[in-house]
């Protein structure tokens, strides 16, 4: 993949939800939540609802706790979630796209700014860097489990995909973001288990940063934003110095 490694962004992901799973349960059950109050609280029906749970249970979320967070939000007294995107510059111009689960917009917003300026990057206005980046749909298939490449990327154009590419650890299944559920649906169906799938914003171009403080200054600013419970994804256009693809 040119720009960065898929494979090492899921590994990196991997590794830091194996050390904070608490901080994960909490911004999953947010997902949930917000995917219940949209869709209703059976995942037959709600295939936004159905990936949620998905993943919840590919980060070895309890099902207890599951079950708990499709009830809170089905009652009463269920607090109200939105999702929300920040926009804006780190260090050497790197953009930053942040998306958010808020019950509190002005909470939010204070502690991005102040990320932002704490790691001496900007948060702009909506639109500011959106226009750098493309929202698409993706699921990532294990290479070593799913071996034939022909078969993968002909039950996956079947199920309605607008690409497969070849990657040396990885299958990635792209879509568009209006087909991504009935995709994934369709590849599980057929028995197919995603080591990550989602919907993110891809950079149409990365920007090399190769004065080492600058670079770990956005990373610094990465880490801190993603470790934010109100932050679900950070996606920016930083060219990975660790691509193994």
């Amino acid at each position: 993949m040119s720009g960065h490694s898929k494979w090492n962004n899921i590994k990196r992901r991997k590794g830091a939800q194996d050390a904070a799973k608490g901080k994960i349960f909490t911004k999953l059950g947010r997902e949930i939540q917000l995917a219940v109050k949209q869709g209703g609280p059976d995942p037959a029906t709600n295939r936004t609802l159905e990936d949620v749970i998905a993943k919840a249970k590919a980060n070895n979320m309890p099902n207890d706790t599951i079950n708990r967070s499709i009830k809170k939000a089905s009652g009463s007294d269920a607090e109200e979630y939105e999702e929300i995107i920040y926009e804006g510059y780190g260090e050497g111009g790197v953009a930053i796209m942040v998306r958010c689960l808020s019950n509190n917009r002005n909470r939010t917003a204070g502690e991005v700014r102040h990320l932002f300026g704490k790691y001496n990057g900007n948060l702009g206005e909506n639109g500011c860097v959106s226009f750098m980046f493309e929202n698409v749909g993706y699921m990532i298939l294990d290479r070593e489990r799913y071996t034939d490449e022909d078969t993968v990327m002909m039950e996956a154009i079947e199920a309605g995909a607008d690409d497969v590419v070849a990657h040396p650890d990885y299958f990635e299944v792209l879509t568009s973001p209006s087909d991504y559920h009935e995709v994934h649906h369709a590849m599980q169906d057929m028995g197919y288990e995603f080591m990550d799938s989602g919907l993110e914003y891809r950079p149409l171009n990365y920007v090399q940063v190769p004065d080492e403080g600058v670079r770990v200054s956005v990373e610094n600013l990465l880490e801190a934003l993603d470790d934010f419970d109100d932050v679900t994804d950070v996606f920016h256009n930083m060219e990975d110095t660790d691509e193994e693809d």
